[in-house]
């Protein structure tokens, strides 16, 4: 039996019927048209399907769309504010922090998510932090780079 869930999108007011056991993925892509969080491995494993609820990064491909029920959720598709690339997505752009792009939406709502708890982390904070995100094309370092340069910008000490 579907229900409806209501909840905030990218900072409006979204809506969803669907059935409880759905998951926020496939919700999100094929209900409402937003691409950007991927199927990966379907097990919350590789952090190809990141969004943000709530302010923190969540595995959208396990979780139901009955746990966003009346909470903000963060997609890449909402990060970017007044036609402005968001200081981590530009970031990932000057610092080459992509290859493929299968799992940069993924790697820029975790930066996020971590950026909002410590505005100032540690090389190694980054990489502990980005450690559930895979990329399988190898651009670790210009990922990590990219983060620590979108939080000395963020800070002010660019």
């Amino acid at each position: 039996m579907k229900s409806t869930y209501r909840f905030r999108l990218n900072g409006r007011p979204a809506a969803l019927e669907s059935e409880r056991d759905a998951t926020l993925l496939w919700a999100l892509r094929t209900q409402l048209g937003l691409t950007s969080a991927k199927y990966g491995c379907g097990e919350g494993l590789c952090g190809a399907c990141v969004v943000i609820v709530d302010g923190r990064a969540v595995r959208s491909c396990t979780t139901g769309v009955a746990a966003i029920a009346g909470k903000d959720v963060l997609t890449v598709e909402g990060l970017a504010a007044g036609g402005r690339l968001h200081p981590l997505q530009q970031a990932f752009i000057e610092h080459g922090a992509l290859q493929c792009g299968y799992c940069t939406p993924g790697m820029l709502l975790s930066a996020y998510a971590l950026l909002r708890r410590n505005a100032a982390p540690t090389r190694e904070q980054i990489v502990a932090h980005l450690d559930g995100n895979l990329c399988r094309c190898g651009a670790h370092q210009r990922i990590v780079a990219a983060v620590e340069s979108a939080a000395r910008q963020l800070e002010g000490r660019a």
